[in-house]
């Protein structure tokens, strides 16, 4: 019963992580909205996390996606 359990919990966690990467990548897309001052390297890298992330959520690869998003959303200082 116990691991019954922990298996749905581990499989409600990721449903609930795989559909978070969508709002990660709406609240880079605003951020980017505003025009922030990057150099031309950081805007580079955002934009390039920003599209890994979205691959990466599309192929089903949701922790990769939000490592992706993580750190793109920290460059953008959200």
């Amino acid at each position: 019963m116990r691991t019954l359990v922990l298996i749905l919990g581990l499989m409600l966690a990721g449903a609930a992580w795989a559909t978070n990467c969508p709002n990660e990548m709406k609240e880079i897309d605003a951020k980017l909205q505003t025009k922030p001052q990057l150099s031309k390297a950081d805007a580079d890298k955002v934009a390039k996390l920003r599209a890994d992330g979205e691959k990466f959520h599309k192929e089903g690869k949701h922790a990769e996606s939000m490592a992706a998003l993580t750190e793109a959303k920290k460059i953008l200082g959200i």
